[in-house]
Formats: C-alpha cells, sequence, structure tokens
C-alpha cells in the first residue's frame, strides 16, 4: 500500500470545470453510462462506464483522483475503469426474457433505493420494484423517509412489492410493517402493495410482468435475494 502525499488535495465535480477533474455530457446507455472527462491539466477524453448512473460517474472521478495523487496519470485510470464490470448485488442486470428484465440490488435504505430509482428512471421501461425491509427496527426507525423516498421517485405506472421484513426472532418491535409504508405510498397516489412473503412477491410479479419492463429486487442482509432474482428470470422464461 502507498500513503497519499501529505496536503494534496484533488477536487472533483460533476458539470463544473473549475474543479482538478471534472464530468461532462452524461448521457445514459442500456449497460452503464458514458460522460466527457476533463482534468485541470488539459486532458479531454470520453470514458464509457459499465456501471450505471451518475453516482458511479462520481465515483470514477474520485478513483482517478486518489490514484493520480498515486501519480498514475488520469487517461490510464479511466482505461482501467472502462475494463470494470461493477460489483455484485449494485444494479446487477440479472437477465432479460420476454422483453422483461431483472435487475438485482442492494438498496436497502432511502438513500440507497433513491440512487437505484434515479438511475434506472434514465431509461425507459416500467419499474416493478420488490423490496425486502432487512429488519423490523430499520423499517420503524426510517418509515417516513422510506414512504416520501418511493412516493416521490416512482412514476404513475411503477409498482412498489413489499414482503414482511426478515424477522431474526427476539423481542424485535415489530409495531411497523411493511403494509405502513405500503399504504402510506398509495395515499401519495403511487402503486404499492404489502404480501404475505417473499413467494407471494414473486407470483404477483409475473403476473405484472410485461415487455418493457424491470422487474428490480432490491434489499440486503440476504444473500437468498440474489437466488429468487434468478429464479425468477427462470419462470419468466419458461412460461
Amino acid at each position: 500500500a502507498q500513503e497519499l502525499p501529505a496536503g494534496k488535495a484533488v477536487t472533483f465535480a460533476l458539470g463544473e470545470e473549475a474543479a482538478d477533474l471534472s464530468a461532462h455530457a452524461i448521457e445514459p446507455l442500456p449497460g452503464g453510462v458514458r460522460f466527457e472527462l476533463v482534468t485541470r491539466d488539459g486532458l479531454r477524453r470520453a470514458v464509457t462506464l459499465k456501471t450505471p448512473g451518475a453516482h458511479n460517474v462520481a465515483n470514477a472521478l474520485a478513483a482517478i483522483g486518489a490514484v493520480g495523487a498515486l501519480g498514475v496519470p488520469a487517461d490510464a485510470a479511466a482505461d482501467a475503469l472502462e475494463n470494470f464490470a461493477g460489483i455484485r448485488r449494485r444494479l446487477e442486470t440479472v437477465g432479460e426474457a420476454g422483453g422483461v428484465t431483472v435487475i438485482d440490488d442492494f438498496g436497502h435504505n432511502p438513500d440507497k433505493i433513491a440512487a437505484t430509482l434515479k438511475t434506472l428512471h434514465a431509461y425507459p421501461g416500467r419499474l416493478l420494484v420488490m423490496f425486502q425491509p432487512h429488519g423490523f427496527g430499520p423499517l420503524k426507525l426510517m418509515k417516513d423517509e422510506f414512504i416520501d423516498g418511493f412516493a416521490g421517485l416512482m412514476r404513475d405506472d411503477d409498482v412498489l412489492l413489499m414482503p414482511e421484513p426478515v424477522y431474526f426472532g427476539g423481542t424485535t418491535d415489530r409495531s411497523v410493517g411493511s403494509e405502513d409504508i405500503a399504504s402510506g405510498v398509495r395515499a401519495a397516489g403511487r402503486n404499492a402493495e404489502a404480501l404475505h412473503d417473499r413467494a407471494a412477491c414473486g407470483e404477483r410479479l409475473l403476473e405484472l410482468a410485461q415487455p418493457g419492463d424491470r422487474i428490480v429486487i432490491m434489499g440486503a442482509r440476504d444473500d437468498t435475494l440474489s437466488t429468487f432474482a434468478a429464479e425468477l428470470l427462470q419462470r419468466i422464461k419458461d412460461r
């Protein structure tokens, strides 16, 4: 490992050339995002990432800045980023069948869910979102934020499905459940349903899915969500 030089600050920004590193002309692509990288020392070049979203453009600038402080040229860093396939369960496309795309994502709190919805809405197609809360405690703590986030970012034809939170036993306060979130989202004029369990959500997703839709499986701390997404894709292929 190397230590960054003391006192060396590298600035980066989206659309602001006054920064040391900046990204311009950000263009969503079916499998990622393209932007123009501009550096203070005069480099201008197109960069195509295999991971979608403006937040990943910002992440790329941060990475270029960090390795640049260690002596790696921005051009070489950009080349490396273009070959980076992304991290598992970060807007990971599981596959497509019958015109329906299945996406696996670790979004589990309001901020991460918002980033995912904003990124996916840069592309056409209805979103069918299954969000599995990872506990009753977080659901109660962030109830209003969950409701406001989904209600504010879902489009008119999007659908939210929620099974009950993962329950690990014990004396957890279960006073706030998935129906509390779903009813709040419905009150704001969006489509939301709370169902008994994940299996019921899977059946409902199969009923709803049409060509052009994106099914998004969201949640954290449960590796079986990826298996659920893969099995759902296979069922769409088989129908």
